[in-house]
Formats: structure tokens, C-alpha cells, sequence
């Protein structure tokens, strides 16, 4: 808050007060995680931009740190360090300072976030209709009118891409780069007809492997061109690789249809209710159906909460900038500034290290982003 003037900090204190009153009132507990958290879990799973823009720092011991980007994987941490018993419902509120290098003229290198954090609801869509209603809330309560909304989901384009049939590695391939679309897009179009049977520089070592095993292909390759291994990168997982590229060459390829299908889904964009009838021309299974059933019923709580989904904007790409999500997602923006934005991450506790997956859901708002559109 340097900088300000002792008026504009004390309109944004007040403006802080009215938010987080909001969710004092819908019974989140206030928490003040950490500032400083393990660096890891914030480079794997945050996406690139945080991850360009995450303070980075090493202690005397040489362990990786940082300054915390954002307060959901603090406030995960929090829930796991502090609960007694994990996976019973848990809700969290906080108001605090996260760090990021600047992008934009209204994201300083420390701003503060308020936000809340939900882990172990029972309903899904219920509780995710209810964290949208209540970011509205907040949002309205400091002073806020003419919000956008723009909403996604995640588990839609999960549900569909294991409807369509392909070998598992090709779908764990797509599902790790999902969050980098270029890249996507191009491994995408190598399971298509002639690209898995493509050479590369490393087609040589490949050839070997069907007259000796792969790891034992891999070492003698390391060996023969003095190639270090990299990192932590185990040997084993070199030669896994091979064998993969080694099935791709035989591979029967994606069919057009299938790569049209997944490539159509991604490019849905309109009105939230209009997309709910078009998922059902959508050639997904049993998996995909689901899904959309999921999202027709988050409409239907969405509007059990007072809120209007035919004002909401869809689409199926939003939510790939934050690799932690696997379900609903959405954006606030008020006067064109994105001010807030959440969604499901169901993976992140027990990728931390709890003993179960346990639903997650939360949301967070840039305060200082607020007061800019207020003012």
C-alpha cells in the first residue's frame, strides 16, 4: 500500500471491511497462512503465468521457497497443518498480501487478496452456486454494479476426452498439456494420421528398442554421446518414454471425427444457458453426458441463488491459465478489469499430502483492482 494516500488507504480498509463481512456472515473462518510456502507445488501447478511471476528464493539449506503468488495453496497448506480431521468440511476466509512480478499497470509486485477457500462440501454444485453468489456479494457490497461474469468447466473437456477413444498414454499426453494450448494443439494433431509414425532426431534410439529393452537402449545411448542425465529425472522414465514413442509408431491414428469433436468443444463460447442445450450435440459418452448434466444443474442452483445464468458468458477454453483446476471455474470483471476469479481444484489436497481426495473450491479477490474501478 505504499504509495497511497492516507484517504485512498483508508477507502480501501473500508472497502476490505465490507467484503470480508460478507463472508464472516456465511460462516468462513478468517486465517492468515503463511507468507512464505515451499516453491514447488506453486511452479507445478499454478501455470505459466503465475510461475513467470513468482517470487523465487533459496534458504541456507538450499530448499526452493517463495513468496506466495496467490493464498489458495497456503490456505490448503493451512487446512492440512491445522485440521483435525482433513476431510470433514472446513470453510476459510482471508485478507492478505500476495506477490507477484507486474504484468499490468494494476498489478503491483505485493497487492492483497480476500477470498475464501471451501474444502469437503458435500453437494458440488450447490456449493459452487453458493461461491458465486457470495463473490458477487462481496464484490456488490464494496461498491461494485454492472458485473461481467464469464464461466468454464474444466471437467467438461476431461469427461469428453475420456469418452474418446485413444490408448491411455495419448490421453494422460493430451491431459498434461491441456494448459499450454499451442502445445496441445500441435501434440493433438501428431495422433492424427501420419503424425505418430514421424521420425525426430531421437528416431535412432527408437529403432533400437524393438531388439533390446528400453532402458537398456536409453544407457547405452547416454553412454555412446557422454549426455548427462537431467535433473531428477530417473533413467526409467527416460526409457518409458521411448517405449511410448516406440507404441506410437504402430499406433493406429486418432480419427479426424474424434480430433474435430475435441477441437469444436473447446472453440463453445456464448450465453451460459444457450451452451447448456449445445452440449448435448457434443459426441461425448456416458462420461460426457454426466458432465453436462452437471452443468445444466449448476444453472439451476445458480438460479436457486438469486442469480441470473442468462447473463453469464461461457467458455469452454477459460480455465486453462491455472493448471490447479478440474472443474467449474469463473472470472468477475467490473469495468473491464478482471477483479476476481475461482473454481474447483479437487486434486490439490492430496496432492499436498492428504490421505484422500477431498472436494476444493474457492475464490479471490484483488482489492486494489476494486478501489482502481471504484475510483
Amino acid at each position: 500500500m505504499a504509495g497511497r494516500t492516507s484517504q485512498q488507504r483508508e477507502a480501501l480498509s473500508k472497502q476490505n471491511t465490507a467484503i470480508m463481512a460478507v463472508l464472516e456472515r456465511a460462516g468462513f473462518e478468517q486465517i492468515a497462512p503463511d507468507i512464505i510456502q515451499p516453491a514447488d507445488i506453486f511452479l507445478e501447478r499454478s501455470g505459466e503465468d503465475i510461475r513467470a511471476r513468482t517470487f523465487v528464493f533459496s534458504d541456507p539449506d538450499g530448499n526452493e521457497l517463495c513468496l506466495r503468488p496467490d493464498l489458495t495453496v497456503p490456505a490448503c497448506r493451512f487446512h492440512l497443518s491445522h485440521a483435525p480431521a482433513p476431510e470433514k468440511e472446513a470453510r476459510y476466509s482471508y485478507l492478505g498480501p500476495a506477490f507477484r512480478f507486474p504484468d499490468e499497470r494494476l498489478s503491483p509486485q505485493e497487492f492483497t487478496q480476500a477470498g475464501l477457500e471451501w474444502f469437503g462440501a458435500g453437494n458440488a454444485v450447490a456449493a459452487e452456486a453458493r461461491m458465486l453468489k457470495l463473490a458477487i456479494s462481496a464484490l456488490e457490497a464494496a461498491g461494485l454494479s454492472n458485473l461481467k461474469v464469464t464461466i468454464g468447466d474444466v471437467g467438461l473437456f476431461a469427461a469428453l476426452l475420456a469418452d474418446t477413444p485413444m490408448p491411455d498414454r495419448w490421453r494422460r499426453r493430451l491431459k498434461h498439456q491441456f494448459w499450454r494450448p499451442s502445445a496441445f494443439r500441435t501434440l493433438l494433431q501428431s495422433f492424427t494420421d501420419g503424425g505418430t509414425k514421424a521420425r525426430s532426431s531421437i528416431s535412432a534410439i527408437i529403432d533400437t528398442i524393438g531388439t533390446q529393452s528400453a532402458s537398456v537402449a536409453s544407457r547405452v545411448w547416454l553412454e555412446k554421446n557422454d549426455l548427462p542425465q537431467q535433473g531428477a529425472r530417473a533413467l526409467s522414465d527416460v526409457a518409458a518414454r521411448l517405449a511410448e514413442k516406440l507404441a506410437d509408431r504402430s499406433e493406429a491414428p486418432l480419427p479426424a471425427k474424434a480430433v474435430t469433436a475435441l477441437e469444436s468443444y473447446l472453440a463453445l463460447e456464448g450465453g451460459a444457458e444457450d451452451i447448456a442445450a449445445k452440449l448435448g450435440n457434443v459426441p461425448g459418452a456416458e462420461n460426457f453426458a454426466a458432465a453436462a448434466a452437471s452443468f445444466s444443474q449448476r444453472l439451476a442452483a445458480l438460479e436457486e441463488q438469486g442469480l441470473n445464468p442468462k447473463r453469464f458468458h461461457f467458455s469452454a477454453n477459460f480455465g486453462r491459465e491455472i493448471e490447479y483446476y478440474t472443474g467449474f471455474v469463473f472470472q468477475v470483471e467490473a469495468g473491464g478489469i478482471a477483479i476476481a476469479g475461482g473454481g474447483r481444484y479437487d486434486d490439490m489436497l492430496s496432492d499436498l499430502g492428504a490421505s484422500t481426495r477431498i472436494p476444493a473450491l474457492g475464490f479471490a479477490i484483488h482489492t486494489e483492482r476494486v478501489q482502481a474501478v471504484l475510483a
